[in-house]
């Protein structure tokens, strides 16, 4: 499977010609939904989630299909009909191709006074990898290569390190990096590679790898 990094929490994965794509937000570039037949989203923040941006997707490409919980779903499924999917924890189905599981519910605190909306991450092709979202979701299966959301309002590098020890997966790569900066990347690659127990990686965007 080939994974290519996108701009923040996007990644495209390509697999036997087909392509799907988890959140594309307002970071994400203009061509990481070119020639994709799904989409997959995590959660409604507009950094993984440009409404704009996948209804213009869908109206452009008949057969392009999405997959996300009722907050997103509920925003895009009247103009859509049949081809926006509602998921949730638990819940199991196919989508170019390759098989995925959802796990989790809730998006991680960002304050206590801040209501926490759903969050779903999705375990792609039998665990080959695992996008959280904006959550440290621990699933219940063997995971390979981790998408590490490794900056947010939400989290710090404790939480990042000890998430990489429970997940265990063979390889992790940064996603949701966005505001990260150059100067800070050497520490967050030196302290999680050291301390994480799996291999680190990180994509500059529009990079790819094979997992």
């Amino acid at each position: 499977m080939k994974l290519t990094k996108k701009t923040h929490a996007c990644v495209r994965l390509e697999k036997d010609g087909r392509a799907l794509v988890v959140d594309p937000g307002m970071f994400t570039e203009d061509d990481a939904l070119a020639g994709a037949e799904a989409v997959l989203v995590t959660h409604e923040h507009p950094d993984h989630f440009d409404e704009a941006r996948l209804r213009a997707a869908l109206e452009a490409d008949p057969e392009l299909a999405v997959w996300t919980l009722r907050s997103v779903a509920d925003r895009l499924a009247p103009a859509f009909p049949g081809r926006v999917h509602t998921v949730g924890h638990g819940d199991t189905f196919t989508a170019a191709g390759v098989d995925v599981q959802v796990h989790g519910e809730l998006h991680a605190v960002i304050h206590p006074d801040i209501p926490r909306v759903t969050n779903v991450g999705y375990l792609i092709d039998g665990g080959r990898v695992f996008h959280p979202g904006d959550a440290l979701t621990v699933p219940d299966h063997p995971v390979e290569t981790l998408m590490l959301p490794v900056m947010a309002p939400w989290n710090k590098i404790a939480e990042v390190i000890e998430y990489v020890r429970e997940v265990k997966p063979q390889r992790a790569y940064d996603v949701h990096d966005a505001l990260l900066t150059d100067l800070a990347r050497p520490i967050y690659d030196n302290q999680i590679g050291a301390l994480g127990g799996a291999e680190h990686f990180r994509l500059t965007p529009g990079a790819s790898a094979e997992v």
